[in-house]
């Protein structure tokens, strides 16, 4: 399963962005999807979660601004209120049951996002 991001670009700070991942391949079903951000120097860092039961998880510096959801095969992010250090390379993860009943994870390759006036 191969993920296709898009949706980064350049924000100015207190404004919207939305990034969209699609799943492209077979899947059965998801066990678990998210987002990650990683900027220089840091490690890969979780941002939000959801997982087969629609329970999400969020890292404490985004709740209330950033909302994870899906839709067949395209997981979003939605972002408000964004900051300048939510500035960083976003990466979608997903794990789930592909074709065969076989499980898989798979990494997206990253949308930059920049806030910045």
């Amino acid at each position: 399963v191969q993920l296709m991001e898009s949706g980064g670009g350049l924000v100015q700070p207190g404004g919207s962005q939305r990034l969209s991942c699609v799943a492209n391949g077979i899947v059965r079903s998801f066990t678990t999807m998210g987002w990650y951000r990683q900027v220089p120097v840091k490690e890969r860092e979780l941002v939000a979660s959801k997982d087969s039961r629609g329970r999400t998880n969020y890292a404490d510096p985004v709740k209330g601004r950033f909302s994870i959801s899906n839709e067949k095969k395209t997981i979003y992010l939605q972002m408000s209120s964004l900051e300048p250090e939510d500035t960083g390379i976003y990466y979608c993860y997903v794990a789930g049951i592909g074709s065969f009943g076989r499980s898989f994870d798979s990494w997206g390759q990253g949308t930059q996002v920049t806030v910045s006036s």
